[in-house]
């Protein structure tokens, strides 16, 4: 069996989790495509045909259209001419710049958590914190990742702010696909841990300034680091100039 095929049976075996949550079936494919587009399953440059996407969930193609239609209104995907609907691509001094408004929003969200946060939100961003730990210690990437995600989830709770926490996770999930790169750059992920502790103990003694640089540093990409990222980003990845 090819590893495409295991791919179409596992979303086949996805179905009936897809079909009981509630919403429309056109609500459940944005979802479940946005689902993979974030993860990097889907990666920037992938092409999205309706009938592969119709076949692999058991659905006519009105819904997939909805669906894609849906998506390309958030930014996740575009359509390319004759090649048809792709996963969104991004040109480098857009990217950039999409990174330094996130650093913004996260810096912000840090310096409100740091005003904010009660004393379970901080227990819990510690406890994640030390979960991330345990994956840098076990050297798993994909992991570490997602518990990453799950500690910048916390941090925009612990703000109490519902419109900043939906821009920031909106934007966040346009460049994850390429914020992916950044976690698996070499020492990428111990300077995590560097840079989360920093935003944590300004948080825990409710430094709103020092939150607000230190979540603001860690989200930018400066000097090397920016010129790391950039060359490890596929050609795929990324729209010329």
């Amino acid at each position: 069996m090819s590893a495409r095929e295991r791919d179409q049976l596992a979303v086949k075996d996805e179905e009936p989790a897809l079909r009981s949550r509630s919403g429309t079936l056109s609500d459940d494919l944005r979802n479940a495509l946005e689902e993979q587009i974030v993860s990097g399953k889907l990666p920037p440059g992938a092409r999205l045909d309706e009938a592969e996407i119709a076949a692999q969930f058991n659905v006519s193609r009105t819904p997939v259209r909805e669906a894609l239609k849906a998506l390309t209104a958030t930014g996740l995907v575009e359509v390319r001419g004759r090649q048809g609907v792709t996963v969104a691509t991004i040109t480098i001094p857009i990217l950039l710049e999409m990174f330094e408004m996130m650093a913004a929003l996260e810096g912000l969200c840090a310096k409100l958590a740091a005003r904010r946060a009660t004393l379970t939100e901080k227990a819990n961003l510690r406890a994640i914190h030390a979960k991330l730990v345990q994956a840098l210690d076990s050297q798993d990437p994909e992991r570490f990742y997602a518990i990453n995600h799950e500690f910048h989830d916390a941090l925009y709770d612990a703000a109490h702010t519902h419109f900043l926490a939906g821009q920031t996770r909106a934007l966040r999930r346009r460049v994850a696909g390429y914020r992916r790169h950044v976690t698996h750059q070499p020492g990428r992920m111990a300077a995590t841990i560097g840079e989360h502790e920093r935003i944590l103990e300004a948080i825990e003694r409710a430094d709103a300034e020092t939150a607000f640089r230190a979540a603001s540093e860690h989200v930018n990409l400066l000097g090397d680091d920016m010129a790391d990222f950039i060359s490890s980003l596929p050609p795929a990845f990324t729209q010329p100039v």
